[in-house]
């Protein structure tokens, strides 16, 4: 057994039986993973599997009889990592698999809550709007924005809920695999598109999130609705400053960029 991420987990399992070795990857509570996230994460594969989603496969969970909820799921083969700069393909084709994991409409349930924004599970603006967090000009002027502007009606979903490159597996080319669901959810499809969009303006710089949208907008045949909003909100559920000076350059420009669109 070795952690995948750090001492915490998830890990690798190689489980021998009869000169057979199969791979899994475990899943149970870590200083930062609560309980209810590893059950929103083994829900979250079975509606997968249900709906033929790219995703890994549940492979057995224990959710309740020993008092801590733990997961096995299969390894998925491929890499997260991108080529620097990504290819427009690539982007687009981010882009295209959300739109796969939309086609699945279902009502919030206990394991699956309703998401009113990316890693609903954090929420910086009432951080900053109760003063746990300091804020900035740009990102009050933005909460105030979206607050006045309201949240607009839209169908519900299945949402992965943290959808980032590195949460996207590649085998070659093509995306094998969505990892990481224990935020998944139910909710708009702008929660997971705009995240996606600010985490590739973040990542890749500004011309990124255009090219996540086309491949969205080319695989649902339609245009995306109210990605200014989203893309306001998903930038405003991060920390004030970011992990670098760049990365808080980037996700502030895409902001700007959202509030411009917004108020038009």
């Amino acid at each position: 057994m070795r952690a995948l991420h750090g001492a915490q987990g998830p890990w690798w399992l190689g489980i021998e039986w009869r000169g057979q070795l199969t791979e899994a990857v475990l899943r149970a509570p870590t200083p930062r993973i609560d309980a209810a996230m590893v059950t929103t994460g083994a829900a979250a594969l079975e509606v997968a599997e249900r709906f033929g989603l790219p995703a890994p496969r549940l492979l057995g969970a224990d959710l309740q009889s020993t008092g801590v909820p733990t997961t096995l799921e299969t390894v998925v083969q491929g890499t997260s990592d991108w080529p620097a700069p990504p290819s427009v393909e690539r982007l687009r084709a981010a882009g295209a698999v959300l739109a796969r994991v939309h086609t699945v409409s279902l009502a919030p349930y206990e394991e699956l809550p309703f998401r009113p924004r990316p890693i609903a599970v954090d929420d910086f603006a009432a951080d900053r709007r109760e003063g746990r967090l300091p804020s900035t000009p740009l990102l009050q002027t933005a909460d105030e924005m979206v607050t006045a502007h309201g949240v607009p009606p839209s169908e519900q979903v299945f949402l992965h809920g943290d959808v980032w490159p590195g949460n996207l597996m590649w085998a070659g080319d093509e995306i094998a695999a969505l990892i990481d669901w224990k935020t998944a959810g139910v909710g708009a499809r702008g929660v997971d598109l705009s995240e996606l969009r600010k985490q590739a303006a973040i990542s890749f710089g500004p011309q990124a999130p255009a090219h996540v949208l086309d491949g969205y907008e080319r695989a649902t045949s339609t245009k995306a609705r109210n990605v200014a909003y989203w893309d306001a909100i998903a930038a405003l559920n991060t920390p004030t400053e970011l992990y670098d000076a760049t990365a808080t350059t980037r996700r502030d420009a895409f902001l700007d960029r959202a509030m411009v669109n917004l108020d038009s």
